[in-house]
């Protein structure tokens, strides 16, 4: 399986690229591309060994920091360590996330979920933050909150397609306080009641975003647009969902227009100095 160095264009983060200059654009670009490869890995059903393919990658990552990268990608992700700083585990430890869905990892608690959460979303937003120059406690303040909340958003919106993967990321005894099972999650029954879950879901990924808010307001204005972009576009994303009052049986997702409208927004919303 190939990395595609494209695929941010095709993705929600992909409005967020158009305000970094073309050397973040490029190490970004190469980190997502590591991201979905490693996202593809885990999901796609012609892959024979998903441990085992993500296995390789944890080879390589280990190869990238010690200099000797065997992969075209791993060499991109070499120059991006290099020329930004990010660390190891903002590769290793992505891949224990895949790892945990490949395995069918379940969470008793949210507590348990942050886990998973930090992981798949709160790394990937500190490696972002690497990348734009953002670094120290509150970057891993924002990484955290904005991270978090994206990924609850994504997990709000994609239950239908997660049970479909034989995943539930929703914490077990928020079913069971509600009267649902996992069973009936993954056989998409009781629609009712899992909204009422999916709306606690979302009400948590709100204190995301207000607390994301929060800490961007104490942190350059430049380098916060591409974070405020995502924010915008994905919280815009939350709200579409809630429309439906969490009753549907697709993703409901933004146009190409209603991330424009976004990017806009959080233009709009940036004072940037001239």
């Amino acid at each position: 399986m190939n990395a595609d160095k494209a695929a941010y264009k095709k993705s929600s983060f992909g409005p967020a690229f158009l305000f970094l200059d073309k050397r973040r654009r490029a190490a970004l670009a190469a980190y997502y591309a590591f991201c979905r490869l490693m996202d593809d890995i885990a999901d796609e059903p012609d892959v024979d060994d998903r441990l085992g393919e993500l296995a390789l990658w944890q080879q390589e990552v280990r190869h990238v920091f010690a200099g000797r990268p065997q992969t075209p990608l791993g060499k991109d992700l070499q120059k991006t360590a290099e020329d930004f700083g990010l660390k190891e585990d903002r590769f290793l430890l992505l891949i224990e996330g895949m790892q945990a869905d490949v395995k069918g990892r379940t969470y008793a608690t949210f507590e348990e979920l942050e886990w998973y959460l930090w992981r798949v979303a709160g790394i990937v937003g500190l490696a972002t933050l690497d990348i734009l120059g953002v670094k120290g406690p509150q970057a891993e303040a924002l990484a955290r909150a904005l991270g978090f909340a994206v990924q609850t958003t994504n997990i709000v919106r994609d239950v239908q397609e997660d049970a479909r993967l034989g995943r539930v990321y929703l914490p077990a005894d928020w079913l069971q306080k509600t009267g649902l099972t996992r069973a009936d999650v993954l056989q998409e029954q009781k629609p009712l009641l899992l909204a009422e879950v999916l709306a606690k879901l979302a009400a948590r990924s709100k204190a995301f975003y207000a607390q994301a808010n929060q800490i961007m307001h104490a942190l350059p204005a430049r380098k916060m647009l591409p974070c405020r972009v995502m924010g915008f576009v994905y919280r815009a994303n939350l709200a579409k969902i809630e429309k439906t009052g969490f009753v549907f049986t697709r993703p409901v997702k933004l146009s190409k227009s209603e991330k424009m409208i976004q990017c806009i927004y959080a233009l709009c919303k940036t004072d940037i100095p001239l």
